[in-house]
């Protein structure tokens, strides 16, 4: 938040990212994201997104995927933003730009790629793992589909029967970097004869930092920032202590968890409010009890790009309907509805 993203972009170039697709990125506004695509990631990682168009002339605004030889196999990897982008985040900050599922451009982004020559494709996806299941039902010629966005950390592959018949393998290797999902196909003779999947969990306290990466980490917590008109030392107020835990404090569930609620109760009493909604973001770091609560916590659980907070007159009626949407949105059988 402090940076405009400009700390994790920096990461990424160090970390070696290949390819990658968006969501919150997005929420920096549109000029932001084309500055880091065309500027920083200019050849050095291909950001794709076949589902992402200019909202007047439907034109795509980003490349719909790339095609990389691996182990001497042409591999196609398409990018499927979050296609709820403009719902689920304010409008106001891509206002020329059109999200949605769009299957009927991704069977052709499919068709394109095979076309070009490549030998098996890849969806590198924000979509959700309900929606991606649904997807990789409706689309023919996906061999993968690596998701995220619902944080899921999936074991084993779903294998899942397209329209004619072929096997697409759909998974989700969780988030903030506690798991790395490792996909080999065993490609043979012009087709994939099987696959290995590992998720990996990362147990960091039991790895050797990279020197690299631990010095960027540490150079970057220490600059000085400007926010909103005040200049601090980052690391300095990212370490300061704010409360100690009485309880563990977590966010992880669909419906709510002990730092969802202590948000909530913090908004109640900021604002004299006899009820507060949060959305379940399933991120930040779990706080156990007895530890101290920093800054930096609350940061984890809160630094969104758009953090007002408003007070509204509501009806029970309306409070259902809000309650009744959050839910549909959840746990609709059709993911495409």
């Amino acid at each position: 938040l402090w940076t405009r993203g400009q700390d994790m972009v920096d990461a990424q170039l160090r970390l070696g990212v290949d390819v990658m697709t968006g969501h919150w990125e997005y929420t920096f506004g549109a000029d932001r994201v084309q500055e880091v695509v065309e500027n920083d990631y200019a050849g050095r990682i291909d950001f794709v997104a076949q589902n992402v168009t200019d909202a007047d002339w439907g034109d795509r605004i980003f490349r719909p995927y790339v095609i990389r030889e691996v182990n001497g196999v042409q591999v196609a990897v398409i990018g499927q933003s979050f296609p709820y982008t403009p719902i689920a985040n304010p409008r106001h900050l891509i206002p020329q730009w059109s999200f949605g599922i769009r299957d009927g451009e991704m069977q052709e982004t499919v068709r394109k790629a095979r076309h070009e020559g490549a030998e098996v494709v890849v969806l590198l996806s924000h979509n959700g793992m309900d929606v991606d299941i649904e997807l990789a039902r409706r689309v023919d010629g996906i061999d993968a589909i690596l998701g995220g966005h619902t944080h899921d950390a999936v074991p084993a592959p779903l294998p899942v029967k397209n329209p004619s018949g072929g096997t697409c393998l759909v998974t989700n290797g969780g988030s903030n970097g506690k798991f790395l999902g490792v996909l080999d196909l065993d490609f043979r003779d012009g087709a994939i004869r099987g696959y290995q999947y590992r998720l990996l969990p990362v147990f960091s306290e039991l790895i050797d930092p990279d020197r690299e990466m631990a010095a960027y980490i540490r150079e970057m917590r220490q600059q000085q920032v400007t926010f909103e008109g005040e200049t601090f030392p980052m690391e300095e107020r990212l370490g300061e202590e704010l409360a100690v835990s009485e309880d563990l404090l977590y966010r992880r569930g669909n419906f709510n968890g002990t730092f969802d609620q202590l948000i909530c109760d913090a908004l109640m009493e900021q604002v004299d409010a006899e009820i507060a909604f949060s959305p379940g973001f399933r991120w930040g770091t779990t706080v156990l009890p007895g530890m101290p609560i920093t800054f930096e916590h609350v940061m984890d659980h809160t630094a969104l790009t758009y953090p007002a907070v408003t007070r509204n007159e509501m009806s029970g009626r309306r409070i259902h309907q809000i309650l009744e949407d959050v839910a549909d949105n959840l746990f609709n059988k059709d993911p495409f509805y």
